[in-house]
């Protein structure tokens, strides 16, 4: 394995073209074919880049959305992860800084890894910021495990526009105090087992309902507004030592001398805003530079990279012309831009190299965490415990979108107290009247398809309006397993009671049902409005 000199060393034995390679952080993907895994050992020994950022796949990438490509299932994710790190870091000159977006952990990038519940999730949670660190605490050391020194998170975000598509779940939600106090709640977590971390988006990705991955979104806020929001967590978060803020893909005219200029390559945000009034010293960490936001807008081979290296960026994650880049910045670059980067990022290596873990052990088992979360979070919307009371000993009709085979909430009620159950997959609303008779209990079990906005989070028609039928001509009690915003689809208000779990784990459906039963009271926050 490469070591990684001392900075007063390496200042003097790295080359100008070594120390800017080391700047550069591009893409790379479990699930590559030989042929493309030797293509990235060649990138790396040639031009000696200094970190690597994870992916799944070339098919799972952000900015193939659109393309519908196929992404191919790989069981055994985790150990290919752990052998192409070492495979990577056997090419490299100088040990590689490898990188990952791990926001709920391992499985947001690989099959059969613990996950945590979304940031959204997490929001909900009132006075428990042990849970928070837990979580990052955990995501930590499973990172560590595979060899990975940089967890790409939190999203410190406030998450402001129901129809936002890229952030959304990924927030704690719409209050700069939760979100910030989250955010440093996880982060401590992290830092506490040596991971390093990175808030993102700066300058704030919540209050737009365009995806950077696929356009350039516009904030048209002034800077008061700004500095009193969006930007607030990102100012505490550096007050507080974070190792890196990673600076978003959309623009801010209020924030940037030129009005379209995405954030990312503005010198107005990151040498002035980051660097000068918030006093930022670490690592600023350019977003995906393959990002449709930027990189369709720059056709000449390298210079996306040194407009975004000339910004401020210190490193160019994802980016994609990585020789070409070199030689740009080389030709245009002073040598104070170079060393001053160059010491940044050199930096935070040496701190990440300290906390190596020598002797992988086993990944954690979330259930127990996951529990304890889902007991703080589920949330009480609408409705009294006494309403539910009333209901339950009442009698009632169990319906889900859901198989009636794969509802465990069901499940467990069932265990205490016979009803009978019927899903609403491939049914019309006068099968389901049917079904149900005289009977005007309803208990509505609804797991939105997807996490995300579109397409009415994957519920078809049929199903909104049955559920809207259902809504105004019984009385229903609705628990959501999923994205708080999906109440929004639907006539909600019209139900007796709204109880929010957030996620579809088994842990989350075990809690739900506990406190349908009465067993458990309902102790979270909605952290959004619907």
């Amino acid at each position: 394995m490469p070591r990684l000199l001392p900075y007063k060393r390496a200042t003097h034995q790295l080359t100008p073209n070594e120390k800017i390679g080391q700047l550069f952080m591009p893409a790379a993907f479990i699930n590559d074919s030989e042929e493309e895994i030797q293509a990235l050992e060649n990138l790396i020994a040639e031009n000696h880049v200094g970190g690597l950022c994870f992916f799944h796949s070339r098919a799972s990438a952000a900015t193939n959305y659109e393309g519908k490509k196929k992404v191919t299932y790989n069981a055994q994710s985790f150990r290919t992860l752990q052998n192409l790190i070492k495979r990577y870091q056997e090419k490299a000159k100088y040990r590689l800084l490898i990188a990952i977006d791990a926001e709920w952990g391992l499985a947001m990038r690989i099959e059969n890894t613990p996950q945590y519940p979304y940031a959204l999730t997490l929001g909900a949670i009132e006075d428990n910021m042990d849970l928070v660190f837990q979580v990052g605490k955990n995501i930590a050391h499973d990172c560590k495990q595979a060899g990975i020194h940089y967890n790409l998170a939190p999203v410190s975000d406030i998450n402001s526009n129901p129809k936002n598509p890229v952030i959304g779940y990924r927030s704690f939600g719409e209050d700069k105090c939760n979100v910030t106090e989250k955010s440093l709640a996880y982060l401590k977590g992290m830092q506490s087992v040596g991971m390093l971390g990175s808030v993102k988006h700066f300058p704030g990705h919540g209050d737009t309902a365009v995806d950077s991955h696929l356009g350039l979104p516009i904030i048209e806020k002034t800077k008061e507004e700004l500095l009193n929001n969006e930007l607030y967590p990102f100012r505490i978060l550096i007050e507080n030592g974070v190792d890196s803020v990673m600076v978003g893909h959309l623009a801010v005219p209020a924030l940037s001398s030129g009005k379209h200029i995405p954030s990312s390559l503005s010198k107005d945000m990151i040498k002035g805003l980051i660097r000068k009034e918030f006093g930022f010293e670490g690592v600023v960490i350019s977003d995906a530079l393959n990002m449709h936001a930027v990189a369709k807008n720059y056709t000449i081979k390298g210079e996306l990279e040194w407009l975004a290296f000339d910004a401020g960026n210190d490193i160019l994650c994802f980016a994609e012309q990585v020789t070409a880049g070199i030689e740009m910045i080389l030709e245009k670059a002073s040598n104070v831009q170079i060393e001053e980067a160059f010491k940044r990022v050199w930096s935070l290596k040496e701190k990440a190299v300290k906390a190596e873990v020598k002797l992988p052990t086993t990944l954690i088992n979330p259930d127990t965490l996951n529990e304890e979360i889902a007991k703080s979070c589920i949330t009480l919307l609408k409705g009294t415990k006494e309403d539910i009371t009333r209901f339950r000993d009442s009698g009632f009709i169990g319906i889900s979108n859901a198989l009636e085979t794969e509802s465990l909430f069901f499940k467990m009620i069932k265990e205490g107290q016979d009803f009978c159950r019927y899903s609403l997959i491939n049914v019309s609303t006068a099968t389901i009247d049917e079904k149900i008779g005289e009977e005007e209990n309803i208990l509505l079990s609804l797991v939105p398809p997807q996490v995300k906005p579109t397409d009415d989070f994957g519920f078809t028609q049929n199903e909104v309006n049955m559920v809207n039928h259902l809504l105004r001509t019984n009385n229903v009690i609705l628990y959501l397993f999923g994205n708080p915003y999906a109440l929004g689809v639907f006539d909600y208000h019209e139900a007796h009671a709204v109880v929010l779990a957030y996620q579809n784990f088994e842990m989350f459906q075990k809690v739900a049902s506990a406190h349908f039963l009465g067993q458990l009271p309902a102790k979270g926050k909605l952290p959004v409005k619907i």
